[in-house]
């Protein structure tokens, strides 16, 4: 699982590296190359069976899909837009968007140290945005909210139809869905070669194998313990562009982004602590 997170988070500086600045024609190659690695690792896996294991994922799985799809475009248009600190530390309150949208849709109890959690990671998110209320940067840090929103859709439709489905038939489906909705608004396509090679690796190790490798994780861990390890993303992810790009990401983002990961970080270590040994393994999703 820390390798799956680690993976997720060469995002940001994988992004940077490219020439090209259209959203649509990142997502479109990302997802084309994402959708052939993980289609060549269900042959690997079920032979002539894939229609049969991407069938079983039902009307559930085909609608986690389409929302993991719109967490790739968010996620890219917030890249080109603001910083990718502003974009991961923003992804990270994915937790806690789901904890809402399971109250509100499944009724599901909230416990008192998430409120209290999500209260302070609200002022680090407005502490972020006081920095960046210029038209550009204010646009890429909504955008980035976007992606947990989708998330936790992604999530409650799971929970809702009491789903269990195989992330990598799923990861496969929201690439598919990516690739038609991007094509046409991705066009005329201006990649070079060089950006197509790094495209073939967003597509195949950042999410392509973070997904596989989160999925042999999900057999041994608890949910809990995969939303743990998995907040590795947001905290890597600006530390790649910064050590290895110079990309600054501010102080105040700094102070936001401390405030927003403390929160969620002692929440879900809480969480981890009270119900170790009792929360049997089940899958999550990538953020991105």
């Amino acid at each position: 699982m820390i390798v799956a997170a680690i993976c997720w988070s060469s995002g940001g500086f994988l992004v940077r590296q490219l020439s090209i600045t259209g959203a649509w024609e990142i997502v479109f190659w990302r997802s084309v190359f994402m959708a052939l690695f993980v289609l060549g690792v269900l042959v690997a896996m079920h032979g002539r069976g894939v229609p049969r294991a991407v069938r079983a994922v039902g009307v559930p799985g085909l609608a986690a899909g389409a929302f993991l799809a719109c967490t790739f475009f968010f996620f890219i248009a917030s890249l080109t837009r603001t910083t990718v600190a502003n974009t991961f530390v923003l992804m990270s309150v994915s937790p806690f968007l789901a904890a809402i949208a399971g109250r509100l849709v499944l009724r599901e109890p909230v416990p008192v140290r998430t409120w209290v959690a999500m209260s302070i990671a609200f002022a680090g998110i407005v502490l972020m945005f006081a920095e960046s209320m210029d038209a550009g940067r204010l646009v890429g840090n909504l955008l980035a909210l976007g992606v947990p929103c989708f998330f936790a859709a992604q999530i409650t439709v799971l929970r809702k139809y009491h789903a269990t489905v195989d992330m990598l038939p799923q990861v496969m489906i929201a690439g598919a869905l990516s690739i038609v909705v991007a094509a046409p608004l991705a066009l005329p396509f201006s990649a070079s070669a060089r950006d197509l090679a790094v495209m073939a690796v967003m597509g195949s190790i950042q999410l392509g194998t973070g997904c596989m490798l989160a999925t042999v994780a999900s057999r041994h861990l608890s949910a809990t313990e995969l939303g743990l390890l998995a907040l590795l993303e947001p905290i890597l992810g600006p530390v790649w562009v910064w050590a290895l790009m110079g990309e600054h990401p501010g102080m105040a983002t700094l102070a936001g982004g401390a405030i927003v990961l403390g929160a969620v970080i002692a929440n879900e270590a809480v969480a981890a602590w009270r119900t170790r040994g009792r929360e049997s393994p089940s899958a999550l999703p990538p953020l991105a």
